[in-house]
């Protein structure tokens, strides 16, 4: 054993003494909601795929389409010889639905967050970057990579961004950074009060659409589409889309800048054709998927409901992410286990993807499950308790 494998040892050690040890376990989405882990079946509370369109035949049709006619591979850069039309076609696609002047696909929603604001700072040295103290690590990552001070708002308070923003009005820019749906809370930005005050002090707002994307919104559009103040919308394929990948939604100038400058776009090899296939399979579904849109919105309120009977804390949810908010670490990972016993997967989140004191079962919903799989889980958790 190395050196850095004692220390390394001691330090997972350390982790798994604080319940915060995390190990990849393999599995497989099923139809309907349910996951195949270790042999079994089990409804499937953890997965993003919000829709099921990760097993849409269509998808699946398109990605192999796309592959045999144009190959498994881009070859290169997009600034290379990486673009093909497929890629162009994609982005005008987003670009629609997102009802923004252009888009950019990037290899993942990670990668469009930590490459967008390094490329804005280079723009405008010296910009002031206002995050939301929830924001995405991507988003964290991003000012980091950029070398900023991120100046944090408290949690959807726009009257604490309000003042912010007036404090450093001598700032050469002003960037803020939101998401439209909070992944680990469930509760939306009041992107449109955010749109506002970013025109009153002429500030560029980003909007990570991640989780918002394919489920809410007119047509599944997210909740930045018509709203104005609104520069920059960040989404992802992986998740309502069933796919994989990142776009950035923008004007066009903004887009041109990104092509130039944004260094996880320039330097990284273009998405492969049977990715572009699958996303855009779920860019033509999308907009006709208002009964699975409608599902999933009462889904939350009866699992919401059922949380506040046992006295569990569902936080600011209103959206297909319920977290069951139960203080401790271990509390989390004890009711994790025990779901799974009952052929349930939610998923324990702990420090650091939250904060100290919220560990929590992310309950993501999805549109394969019924009423009756909700009551289950209800019951499961009362059981528990």
């Amino acid at each position: 054993m190395s050196r850095w494998d004692e220390l390394l040892h001691e330090r997972l050690a350390a982790l798994a003494a604080r319940g915060q040890r995390r190990f990849p376990r393999a599995a497989a989405l099923r139809p309907g909601g349910r996951l195949l882990r270790g042999g079994r079946e089990a409804v499937d509370f953890s997965s993003n795929d919000y829709l099921g369109l990760a097993l849409h035949p269509l998808l699946a049709e398109r990605a192999a389409d796309y592959a045999a006619r144009l190959g498994a591979g881009s070859g290169a850069s997009r600034l290379v010889t990486g673009t093909g039309e497929a890629h162009l076609a994609l982005e005008a696609r987003v670009a629609a639905l997102k009802g923004a002047e252009a888009a950019l696909v990037l290899a993942s929603g990670w990668q469009a967050n930590a490459a967008l604001v390094p490329a804005l700072v280079k723009a405008v040295p010296g910009a002031a970057v206002f995050t939301d103290r929830l924001v995405h690590a991507s988003i964290h990552h991003g000012c980091a990579a950029a070398g900023v001070r991120e100046i944090r708002f408290r949690h959807n308070n726009p009257a604490h961004l309000d003042a912010l923003l007036a404090r450093h009005a001598d700032a050469p820019a002003r960037i803020v950074l939101t998401e439209s749906v909070f992944s680990m809370d469930g509760d939306r930005a009041d992107v449109a009060a955010l749109g506002a005050l970013a025109g009153r002090h002429d500030a560029l707002l980003v909007v990570d659409e991640a989780h918002a994307t394919g489920v809410l919104g007119p047509g599944g559009a997210g909740l930045t589409h018509g709203i104005a103040g609104v520069d920059i919308a960040m989404g992802t394929f992986s998740k309502a889309l069933g796919g994989f990948g990142g776009y950035l939604a923008c004007s066009a100038v903004m887009r041109d800048w990104l092509v130039n400058a944004a260094g996880g776009f320039v330097f990284s090899t273009a998405l492969p054709p049977a990715v572009l296939g699958a996303a855009d399979a779920a860019l033509e579904l999308v907009p006709q998927m208002d009964a699975e849109r409608t599902h999933l919105e009462a889904l939350g309120e009866r699992l919401r409901g059922g949380l506040a009977r046992l006295g569990i804390d569902s936080g600011g949810s209103t959206t297909q992410i319920v977290p069951a908010i139960v203080g401790a670490e271990e509390d989390a990972l004890r009711l994790s286990a025990l779901l799974e016993e009952r052929g349930m997967v939610a998923a324990a989140i702990r420090p650091p993807t939250v904060p100290p004191g919220t560990s929590r079962l992310r309950i993501a919903l999805r549109a394969g499950h019924s009423h009756g799989d909700v009551d289950d889980l209800i019951a499961a958790l009362e059981a528990a308790r």
